[in-house]
C-alpha cells in the first residue's frame, strides 16, 4: 500500500468505473428519463428558473440540480454520456473530499488512500455515479459543507476559519439549490451538538452568521426569480416536498423506521464485513474529537432520515462518507496491527454472496430461463458469469491474503458496475430503458406531428429522444398532477373517452406516434380504446404505434 501513488490510482479507478460505462446502456426509468428531459427542456426553452417536465410545471425540486445535468448535455451533447456526466463528476469530487479530509484528520497517507478507495467502491456510491439523478450532486454539497466545517474547526488561524466557514455557506447554498432546505439542516444538526460537547458554541455564534450570509447571498437571486415567475412555487415546494413527505401518512415511498438499517449495510458492500470492527473501534475511540465528529455525521442524519415517513435508499448517501472514513481508519489499524481476521471474514462474506448469486442464476436459467437462446442473450449471460466469477475470485484473494490484497473487492465491484447493465437479460433492458426502443424507430417518429403516451417514464423517453416536450398524456398524471392543474396544461391530458376523438383530430394535421406501456389491466384497457391500424412495433411491455395522416 505504501508503494502505490494514491491519487493516480484513484483517478484511474474513477475513469474506469465511473466514466467508461456512462454511454453503454439506455436511460433507466423513472429517474433518468425524467431528469434528462427536464434539463434538456431548460436548454431548449432558455428558462433556467422554473423547472418544467414535458412542458408542464414541475416544482418537486429547485432548479440547481437540473442546471448541472443541462450543462453536461450542452457540453457533451444530448446523449447518454451528457446526461450522466454530472453524477460521475460530482461523485468523483466526493471521493477527492474523502481523501482530503482523511489526510487532515490523521495525516497518514495509508488512511487517506484507504478511505477514498472504500468510499469510491461502496456499491451505492459507485452505482449512483453512473445514474442521472440529483442524489450524487446533493451528496457532494452535503459532504463539502461538513468537510469544510471540520477544516473550520481544525484551522489554527482566523483566516483559515473564515475561508472554511465561507465554503460551508457556499456548499449549503448549492445543496439548497439542488434539493431544498435539508442542505441547511444537516450541517446544523451535526455542528451544534459537536460544538456544545467541545464547549465551542461561542465560535459557532461568531462564524455561523458568515456561512448563513454566504448561503443567502448565493440563493436569494434564484429564490426571488422563482417567486416572481411562479408565485405558487414556495407553497407547493415547502408543504408538499418537505412537510408532507416527512410527516404525512400518505407520503411517497412510505417505509418503516428501521428501513435504513439494512440499507446502509447493503450500501457499503463489498466492505460490509468490516462494519462490526468499525462500530466497535468507533465506540472505543468515541472521545477522540475526529472520531466523535464522524460518528455524529453518520448517526444523526441516519436518525433524522429514519424519522421521515417517506424513504428511498439513496436518501442515506450523505451518511456514507463518514462511514468510509471510520471504516478506512479501522482497516489501516487492523493491517498495521496484523489483525487479518475481520478482512478474511469480509472476503468470505462476499464470496458467499457471489456463490449464492451464481447458483441462483444457474438454477433460474435451468428452471425458468432469464435469458433466451439467441447469440446476443448468450453473450449477456456470459458477461453475467464473468462478473460473478471476478467478484468471487477478488474476494477469495482478500480472504486468503488479507494484509496485502485487502483492496481486491474494489476491483470486483468496479467490474460489476461496468458490465452489469450489459449483462442483464434483454427483457429488463426492453422494459426499463424505453429510450432505446424509441431510438430504434427515431427516423419514423421524427416525421410525426403529434405524440401520445400512457406512462410518464415512456413519455419522457419519447420527449428526450425526439427533443419534443409536447407529448400528450393518455389517462395518466402521476407526479405531473400539480402542473396539469394549470389552465394552459389541461389540453395535455387525454382520458379514455376522449382518445379516439383526439387521435382523429391530430391525424388531420399529420401522422401520430403513440408509445404505450401495456402490462397491467388498466393499461390493457387503455390500449383497447385505441383504433386499429397503423404500423405497430413491440418490445417487452412496450408497444409503438405510428398512425398515418388521415386523407
Amino acid at each position: 500500500m505504501t508503494r502505490l501513488k494514491p491519487l493516480p490510482v484513484l483517478l484511474l479507478a474513477i475513469l474506469a468505473f465511473y466514466l467508461l460505462p456512462l454511454g453503454l446502456h439506455g436511460l433507466w426509468i423513472p429517474d433518468e428519463t425524467r431528469y434528462a428531459q427536464i434539463s434538456q427542456e431548460m436548454l431548449q426553452s432558455g428558462n433556467w428558473v422554473a423547472p418544467h417536465f414535458m412542458g408542464v410545471r414541475y416544482f418537486e425540486k429547485p432548479a440547481g440540480g437540473y442546471w448541472l445535468i443541462a450543462l453536461g448535455q450542452a457540453v457533451f451533447g444530448q446523449n447518454l454520456f451528457g446526461v450522466r456526466i454530472a453524477s460521475a463528476l460530482t461523485t468523483a469530487l466526493s471521493v477527492l473530499l474523502a481523501y482530503l479530509i482523511a489526510r487532515r484528520l490523521w495525516n497518514d497517507p495509508r488512511k487517506s488512500f484507504a478511505c477514498a478507495l472504500l468510499y469510491l467502491s461502496f456499491g451505492l456510491v459507485a452505482g449512483q455515479a453512473g445514474y442521472s439523478n440529483l442524489d450524487p450532486q446533493f451528496t457532494l454539497w452535503v459532504n463539502l459543507s461538513l468537510v469544510a466545517l471540520w477544516f473550520a474547526l481544525d484551522s489554527p488561524t482566523t483566516r483559515g476559519r473564515l475561508g472554511a466557514w465561507t465554503v460551508v455557506g457556499l456548499a449549503c447554498a448549492l445543496g439548497f439549490l439542488t434539493k431544498g432546505f435539508l442542505a441547511w439542516a444537516l450541517p446544523v444538526l451535526i455542528a451544534v451538538p459537536y460544538m456544545l460537547w467541545q464547549r465551542r458554541l461561542g465560535e459557532l455564534l461568531r462564524y455561523g452568521p458568515l456561512a448563513m450570509a454566504v448561503a443567502m447571498l448565493v440563493c436569494v437571486p434564484w429564490m426571488l426569480a422563482i417567486h416572481l415567475q411562479e408565485p405558487d412555487f414556495w407553497r407547493f415546494f415547502f408543504w408538499n416536498e418537505h412537510i408532507r413527505r416527512f410527516s404525512a401518512d400518505n407520503a411517497q415511498h412510505v417505509r418503516p423506521w428501521w428501513f435504513f438499517l439494512p440499507i446502509i449495510a447493503v450500501s457499503c458492500l463489498p466492505w460490509a464485513g468490516l462494519l462490526p470492527s468499525t462500530l466497535r473501534t468507533t465506540w472505543q475511540q468515541k472521545r477522540q474529537p475526529a472520531i466523535a465528529f464522524l460518528a455524529l455525521w453518520l448517526m444523526l442524519p441516519l436518525g433524522f432520515f429514519s424519522l421521515s415517513n417517506g424513504k428511498l435508499p439513496t436518501y442515506i448517501m450523505p451518511c456514507l462518507l463518514p462511514l468510509a472514513l471510520l471504516m478506512g481508519h479501522t482497516l489501516v489499524n487492523l493491517i498495521s496491527n496484523g489483525r487479518a481476521r475481520p478482512l478474511c471474514l469480509n472476503g468470505l462474506l462476499n464470496f458467499v454472496i457471489g456463490m449464492v448469486a451464481m447458483i441462483g442464476l444457474i438454477y433460474l436459467q435451468i428452471a425458468r430461463p432469464l435469458y433466451s437462446n439467441s447469440h446476443a442473450e448468450m453473450f449477456s449471460l456470459s458477461l453475467a458469469f464473468i462478473v460473478l466469477l471476478v467478484w468471487i475470485l477478488t474476494n477469495l484473494l482478500q480472504a486468503f491474503r488479507p494484509l496485502t490484497l485487502w483492496a481486491m473487492p474494489a476491483l470486483g465491484i468496479g467490474l460489476l458496475v461496468i458490465l452489469l447493465p450489459a449483462s442483464m437479460p434483454a427483457w429488463i433492458a426492453d422494459n426499463e430503458m424505453p429510450d432505446q426502443f424509441v431510438l430504434e424507430h427515431l427516423e419514423e417518429l421524427q416525421q410525426t406531428q403529434a405524440l401520445l403516451s400512457n406512462e410518464l417514464s415512456s413519455a419522457s423517453a419519447l420527449a428526450w429522444r425526439l427533443q419534443r416536450p409536447e407529448v400528450a398524456l393518455y389517462d395518466t398524471e402521476g407526479e405531473l398532477r400539480y402542473g396539469l392543474q394549470y389552465a394552459e396544461a389541461t389540453q395535455r391530458k387525454v382520458n379514455l373517452e376522449e382518445v379516439q376523438a383526439w387521435l382523429e383530430h391530430a391525424r388531420q394535421h399529420g401522422s401520430v406516434g403513440v408509445l404505450m406501456r401495456v402490462r397491467s389491466t388498466s393499461e390493457m384497457r387503455e390500449a383497447g380504446q385505441l383504433p386499429p391500424g397503423g404500423k405497430r412495433y413491440h418490445k417487452g411491455y412496450l408497444e409503438l404505434i405510428v398512425y398515418p395522416q388521415l386523407r
